[in-house]
């Protein structure tokens, strides 16, 4: 039996939009998957949240002040989210090979901070080697703290590693639902903003290798609080 029209045009609306991020991703070093979040998922994933926050002092590398940390990478609607196929075509068509899911957990500014300037993550062996997603668990703009980025800076070599005032001339900030997902290459210039109003911001950050970091990553993953199983592994977009 053939699928339904309303079906049908669905699924090719969302093969259309996947298609468009992978392009997106490559040429400016991010994309923003709009309601990549199933809206059903939001509930439990805002739960999970708030009952995995730590307090600075409880990881094993204490975390700065201003900022609600959670530990929640074993939560199965965390796990589901950082397997969405939109964002691991984005992230795939990043890396460029075979990837892995290195970690996940939970970050929110608190009132009054979360303001950073502009940096890369940077890559570890070569660039395009590290994806980072943030997806949103609320609805995110200026008043709360939103990132800013600098598109199609994710090749230092071309702009200059470090960031200047010129750079942030040319940041836009991103504004937003809940449910969004931001994936970007580690080498693009992004920062966090200001939570002025103490509306929460809660995200969930996401982390992408490449195959050949595995046993890098094995060896810093105690200290990053990862506790998930990470030798499952993904193969990028053709």
């Amino acid at each position: 039996m053939s699928a339904s029209p309303r079906i049908a045009a669905a699924a090719q609306a969302s093969a259309a939009d996947a298609s468009h991020a992978v392009g997106q991703v490559r040429r400016e070093g991010h994309a923003l998957l709009r309601g990549a979040i199933p809206g059903a998922w939001l509930p439990a994933l805002r739960a999970a949240f708030d009952a995995g926050v730590q307090q600075s002092d409880a990881w094993p590398v204490p975390r700065g002040p201003g900022w609600r940390h959670s530990l929640l990478d074993l939560d199965p609607q965390v796990q589901a989210v950082c397997r969405l196929p939109a964002l691991l075509s984005a992230a795939g068509a990043l890396i460029g090979e075979r990837f892995f899911l290195a970690q996940v957990e939970g970050r929110e500014p608190l009132a009054g901070n979360g303001h950073q300037g502009l940096h890369r993550d940077l890559s570890a062996q070569r660039p395009g080697d590290t994806v980072n997603a943030l997806a949103f668990l609320d609805d995110y703009g200026p008043h709360n703290g939103a990132t800013r980025l600098v598109p199609g800076s994710h090749r230092p070599a071309a702009d200059g590693a470090a960031a200047d005032d010129a750079h942030e001339a040319h940041a836009v900030q991103l504004s937003g639902n809940a449910g969004d997902i931001l994936v970007f290459d580690a080498d693009l210039l992004h920062a966090a903003s200001l939570n002025a109003s103490g509306a929460r911001r809660r995200t969930l950050l996401i982390g992408y290798f490449a195959e050949p970091r595995y046993a890098a990553h094995l060896e810093t993953a105690p200290l990053r609080s990862v506790r998930m199983d990470t030798r499952e592994r993904f193969d990028p977009p053709m």
